[in-house]
């Protein structure tokens, strides 16, 4: 399955729209959230060509590093800081256009230049994850990312 994700060059929301069905045939019947993870990480890499993507999950109060593709990352992630520890905190999607300009953004890569930050739910409305993608170009993500990457967390 995974050697036949379709990329395609349409537009955006096309390739969302493509890469949905994709990811809900990936995790079906995987109880495993690790195996889950990795595979939407891939498939969200391979698609898009992101310059990071991957998760985090909640441990106390903290976030750690779980499966993600790209550069090497910050392993841990306290409540509330950063673009991750914000999303987190606040139970929202976050879009940063310019990292730069966040207040308290770590910055595990100087690379990064944009980020978006969805949270990842379980069936008891807690926050378990957050799903992380950065681009190395500023103003990377809008509302079109955010409305599909929050159809993608829902699978889990």
């Amino acid at each position: 399955m995974a050697e036949n994700l379709i990329i395609g060059n349409g537009s955006k929301a096309e390739r969302y729209a493509s890469l949905l069905p994709q990811i809900e045939a990936l995790v079906a019947g995987e109880p495993n959230v690790t195996a889950n993870q990795a595979n939407v990480a891939a498939a969200l890499k391979q698609t898009f060509n992101f310059f990071w993507v991957g998760f985090y999950t909640v441990e106390g109060n903290e976030l750690v590093l779980a499966p993600f593709q790209g550069p090497i990352a910050c392993t841990r992630i306290r409540y509330g800081r950063g673009v991750c520890g914000s999303a987190w905190k606040e139970g929202r999607t976050l879009i940063v256009p310019d990292v730069e300009q966040f207040p308290g953004h770590i910055a595990c890569n100087s690379a990064s230049r944009s980020e978006i930050v969805v949270p990842v739910y379980n069936r008891e409305r807690q926050i378990v994850a957050v799903l992380d993608i950065d681009s190395d170009q500023p103003g990377a993500f809008d509302e079109t990312d955010q409305l599909w990457l929050e159809r993608i967390v829902a699978v889990f």
